[in-house]
């Protein structure tokens, strides 16, 4: 099962043999400075934006790879009925979000305050996610 690690100056989602083989990803890599905010989402559905790109994705059981929405791309790694650990990122980022499921809100909870105390630039103005930009309709 893919795990969510803080690791020297990285936020990295290690994934196992068969997950780099569904995601077709290796282990994401993103700099703790380009991390914003941290966030667990209890329903792992939730954290489900856009559409499937790239990876599996089985409908109601299992999400694995990236995902494409008018605010950039996600990396997901996500099981059904697990939380998921959301790691929201900056514009500098390769991804707009991280969302890996843990094995139960205890992990998850532990996974998100150990990677927000490693972040240097965290925003703690609100604990929610921030919901993704509108397109402008004035067009």
């Amino acid at each position: 099962m893919a795990g969510l690690l803080a690791v020297e100056d990285q936020v990295v989602v290690r994934l196992a043999w068969w997950e780099k083989a569904a995601a077709r990803h290796r282990n994401v890599c993103v700099p703790l400075e380009a991390v914003c905010r941290v966030t667990v989402e209890p329903d792992w559905w939730r954290a489900l934006h856009g559409v499937h790109e790239r990876g599996v994705c089985v409908p109601g059981t299992l999400c694995i790879g990236t995902r494409c929405h008018q605010a950039g791309k996600d990396f997901v790694a996500m099981r059904r009925a697990r939380p998921v650990v959301c790691v929201e990122l900056r514009s500098c980022a390769p991804f707009h979000l991280l969302a890996v499921s843990a094995r139960d809100g205890r992990q998850a909870e532990s996974t998100a305050r150990h990677i927000a105390r490693a972040a240097p630039n965290i925003d703690t103005s609100t604990p929610c996610r921030q919901p993704l930009p509108v397109p402008d309709e004035s067009e």
